[in-house]
Formats: C-alpha cells, sequence, structure tokens
C-alpha cells in the first residue's frame, strides 16, 4: 500500500489552470504587428513583380542637346562600358542647354559625389568625385536617362514631369570631369545599355578603345515612341 503522502501527490484538484488575462494594450500591439507584418509581405512581393517584369518598348531617345546641332559622342579606356561623353563641335561647351532625352519624371536631382572646383572663371581648378551637379529620369517601362557634371544645381526637382526637349540643366564640368562636357547614360531594367538616338545606335558600347562619332541632335520638341 502507497503512503498517505503518496496518494495525497497524485490528486489533483480538478479546477482548470487560469491564465491572465491579455491586456487591451496588448491585444492591440499584436493586432498591429500582424498588421505590419502582413504590409512587409505585400510590399516584398510588389518590388518582386515589378523586378521580374520585363522592361518595355524603347523610347526614341533624342541627343540631349540642342536640336540642330552637331556634337561629338566618344569614349575612352577606364570610362565605363555603354558611358556617353558629348562635346559640341562648335562654340563653347561651359553653359550649353541640357535637354531631356524623352519625357518622364525626375527622380534624382542634385549632387553625386563632391562638386569639385572647376567653373568657367577657373577651369583648371580641383577635381571633384563622381558626377557632380546630376539628374536621373524615369521614363517608364524601366527605361531611365541620367546626365552628369552639370555646371550648377538642375534646373528641375524630383518629383517634377518633364517633357522631350525641356531644358534641365547646363554643361559644367563638376565633380570627376577633366574638361566641360555631359556625361549621359541609358539604362533599361536599371542596366546600362547602348544609347540609341532617334532610333540609331551611338556605336558605344565599351572602353576598350578611343571612339568618337559626330552626330546631329534632333531634339526639336516632337515625341515619339516604338
Amino acid at each position: 500500500m502507497l503512503p498517505p503522502s503518496a496518494i495525497l501527490g497524485a490528486v489533483t484538484t480538478g479546477q482548470p489552470t487560469r491564465h491572465r488575462p491579455r491586456s487591451r494594450a496588448t491585444r492591440i500591439l499584436l493586432i498591429l504587428a500582424a498588421v505590419v507584418s502582413a504590409v512587409a509581405v505585400l510590399a516584398v512581393a510588389v518590388v518582386a513583380v515589378l523586378l521580374l517584369r520585363p522592361p518595355g518598348p524603347r523610347p526614341i531617345f533624342q541627343m540631349p542637346v540642342a536640336c540642330g546641332e552637331t556634337w561629338q559622342l566618344g569614349t575612352y579606356p577606364g570610362h565605363d562600358d555603354f558611358d556617353v561623353d558629348l562635346f559640341p563641335t562648335e562654340g563653347e561647351s561651359w553653359g550649353r542647354p541640357v535637354l531631356a532625352s524623352y519625357a518622364g519624371r525626375v527622380t534624382v536631382a542634385g549632387i553625386n559625389g563632391s562638386l569639385g572646383g572647376r567653373t568657367p572663371e577657373d577651369p583648371d581648378g580641383p577635381r571633384g568625385r563622381g558626377g557632380g551637379y546630376w539628374v536621373k529620369i524615369d521614363h517608364g517601362g524601366k527605361w531611365e536617362t541620367q546626365y552628369l557634371h552639370l555646371l550648377e544645381p538642375p534646373l528641375v526637382r524630383v518629383g517634377q514631369r518633364v517633357e522631350q526637349g525641356e531644358q534641365i540643366g547646363r554643361v559644367g564640368s563638376t565633380g570627376n570631369s577633366g574638361a566641360p562636357h555631359l556625361h549621359y547614360e541609358q539604362r533599361q531594367g536599371w542596366q546600362k545599355v547602348e544609347a540609341y538616338f532617334d532610333g540609331e545606335p551611338s556605336g558605344i558600347t565599351h572602353d576598350d578603345t578611343e571612339y568618337t562619332v559626330n552626330r546631329t541632335s534632333n531634339n526639336c520638341g516632337t515625341e515619339t515612341s516604338r
């Protein structure tokens, strides 16, 4: 026979365990946490869909300079693939208008790196870093253009809608620039690609050797797309 102490130890009272009810604040916090988690999952799903979506058709980009002007497009070893430098074949480079290649919305308008001290009054001043004053435009369909080394703060602001041929800045030599010129890029799906102007390839695809070609701008205010 078991001793009384053992029998008593095996007997339960039959009463359910009582838990302290959660406070209202705790319940609200749990609900908020669930909502935040759901929103985060939805945001990730939306971003994934946008990244996986193929780019739209290539817009008919125009040269980012005034209609009828002839400019030299070039690259050089170490410049990076697909990057285009533009210099006018006639007249002064400083202060020339920089135009939007195609309609879109400004996503960046500010300073890339540091400005340095090269100006029309002191063209041999100290170089800066990066692109200096610059602008980036989203044209939709995962197409972007970038405009670097502008003379002064851009003439547009982030979020602004611009039309093809609208002036967004002036040619300068801010950032890591040896002389006044416009550094220009076209991007598809956020990756640099060969720049096309008026539907024709620029021929600048790599920076293995120095390469230049003269092209005349047809950025005359008439916008088309493929």
